[in-house]
């Protein structure tokens, strides 16, 4: 037992005693030796049975007279450092203990301001939630939610895992239920398990925008569920939310409408538990919010839909006709054997990394992994270290490293592999999972010849470009495939390749021009599909150096300006 004695009574304006009060810590109970006041610090079982006042006071014939003190840290106290499970905004201590949400008192800050360039120094009361690997975020319940400082995570903090995962066993429910902040999840579960003997699984997102890297590690602990329930904002970021799990979770993803209430915590702060409860039992499958009816619906899709968006591809004249390479359409690439074509995507692929913000996903079936990162390497160096070889040759280990750093520091880039005697349903299930747990913007694969097994590879073809074709448009992700040409000009095995493009790119090199400048020279065309129509033809051309082992654009000839003469 931890026992503060001779404090100030909380009841300032009834009893105003100095030192009459004494405060019991492990038990969370006051008493007041002067005016016989008792105060619970949680609204915890007991006191949900003594009314719905904070704390209460002995009258006469031990009568309650019931008093109104809001929670606190009694005046004088000061917690231990291991903090303590204290109630607030309507959840219990018990609630708080079995999650392993803490509150500490008076932790010392200093929060550097960018914007002032100056650091604020302070104490605050904390309350922090633990996850499974020991970290936390916290908040400072001293600073207003508007303040820069008011939520923050610890250093090593790594939003790759569910909060409240740890407390329930794989397979150990039925259904799950997901919040978007920590509070919720306590607040969800206090609420649908009291009264109960059966323990709802319950975890919380660590962000509103969570990484590829939380769907991967949680992936199988949130397949072994029969259902998960989401009970999030219905705003743009909860909407994102449930469609990215569907797209994992195929028909097992139900969604809760709030009503009136923004989230779980609203709920039970309202005393509304069985609205909550009535509204979880009748959450609804999710269906994607894509059909349009009346004339808002279509209103809100002119005003909100993007217009094209592509990352340039830095050659004049082929952006000139395409714009640059565009997210949410098939482009297939197009060219015989030997010109070069997996440089040509490599190129692209090191635009969308240097030029653009978007994320993409790559897979060179006819390449090592390592193999393709040296060559983006090499991109970056401006020298060709694509093998172990040459970096040991040109002593530039140390650089090849840093250069592997700075092009993977910001995750954009995903590099994937796929077996064809799999069957390219799984390749489709891939790029959806990627669409969903990393949100690319692009898929990069060649050659997709090879990315079919077995016999009638024309009819899989076939059907593969048209699947592709329509994922493009549905997940509005940029898909990227290059495809062998046979003798006559059309795509082997299967001219429907190109067909179901919307964009076709044709790359021309003559290997036995006697010019070495024309030999090591890719010409462009783009072909018959072109969604956006800004025409056919010749579209410009790349130059390989084998010094670096790069593509560049070559520039067209600038014409001489000429001026302009006035006749007096």
């Amino acid at each position: 037992m931890t026992e503060a004695i001779h404090l100030p009574c909380p009841d300032e304006n009834e009893c105003g005693s100095s030192d009459a009060y004494s405060w019991n810590s492990t038990k969370g109970q006051g008493y007041c030796h002067a005016c016989e006041l008792k105060t619970w610090l949680h609204n915890d079982e007991l006191w949900a049975k003594r009314g719905s006042g904070k704390g209460y006071k002995l009258g006469t014939n031990n009568s309650a007279v019931q008093v109104v003190v809001e929670d606190f840290f009694p005046k004088g106290i000061t917690e231990s450092k291991d903090g303590a499970f204290v109630g607030m905004r309507g959840i219990i201590s018990t609630t708080m203990e079995k999650f392993n949400v803490k509150t500490f008192k008076d932790v010392p800050y200093k929060i550097y301001d960018k914007e002032t360039e100056s650091w604020e120094e302070g104490a605050s009361d904390e309350v922090r939630e633990y996850y499974p690997s020991g970290f936390y975020k916290g908040r400072r319940t001293s600073l207003p939610k508007s303040h820069k400082g008011h939520f923050y995570t610890q250093k090593g903090f790594k939003t790759d895992e569910l909060f409240g995962m740890n407390l329930f066993p794989i397979n150990s429910s039925k259904i799950v239920t997901i919040t978007e902040g920590g509070l919720d999840a306590l607040s969800a579960w206090q609420m649908l398990s009291q009264g109960s003997t059966y323990t709802n699984p319950v975890v919380s997102l660590p962000s509103a925008t969570p990484s590829g890297k939380l769907w991967e590690k949680c992936k199988g602990w949130l397949d072994s569920f029969d259902k998960i329930i989401l009970s999030v904002d219905n705003d743009d970021a909860g909407r994102k939310v449930a469609e990215r799990i569907s797209l994992m979770f195929p028909r097992k993803v139900f969604v809760m409408n709030h009503g009136n209430y923004k989230d779980a915590n609203d709920f039970l702060q309202a005393g509304d538990q069985k609205a909550y409860k009535s509204a979880w039992w009748g959450a609804k499958a999710y269906r994607p919010d894509d059909m349009l009816v009346d004339a808002e619906d279509y209103l809100k899709l002119f005003e909100d839909s993007p217009d094209f968006e592509y990352f340039t591809t830095g050659i004049p004249e082929l952006d000139e006709k395409i714009l640059g390479i565009n997210k949410g359409y098939f482009t297939v690439i197009q060219a015989p054997t030997g010109v070069g074509k997996t440089e040509v995507m490599r190129y692209l692929e090191w635009r969308c990394l240097t030029t653009s913000e978007f994320k993409f996903a790559k897979m060179h079936s006819e390449e090592s992994k390592l193999r393709g990162l040296l060559g983006l390497v090499s991109y970056d160096l401006q020298e060709n270290l694509t093998l172990k070889k040459f970096i040991d040759e040109s002593g530039r280990q140390e650089d090849v490293k840093a250069s592997i750093e700075r092009i993977t520091e910001s995750e954009r880039m995903i590099d994937f592999s796929f077996n064809p005697e799999d069957g390219y349903e799984v390749l489709l299930d891939k790029i959806k999972y990627m669409k969903a747990a990393f949100d690319v913007d692009y898929v990069f694969f060649e050659p997709i010849q090879d990315l079919v097994h077995g016999d009638n590879k024309e009819g899989q073809l076939a059907d593969l470009a048209s699947r592709l074709g329509t994922m493009a448009t549905d997940l509005d992700v940029g898909i990227i495939t290059i495809a062998h040409q046979n003798q006559n000009g059309d795509t082997m095995y299967a001219t429907m390749i190109g067909k179901k493009a919307a964009f076709e790119i044709i790359l021309v090199r003559d290997q036995d021009a006697e010019d070495l400048t024309e030999r090591n020279r890719t010409h462009i065309k783009v072909g018959r599909k072109n969604r956006v129509g800004l025409g056919n033809g010749p579209a410009g051309a790349l130059d390989f150096d084998h010094k670096s082992y790069t593509l560049a654009p070559v520039m067209p000839p600038t014409e001489p300006k000429t001026e302009k003469r006035e006749d007096f």
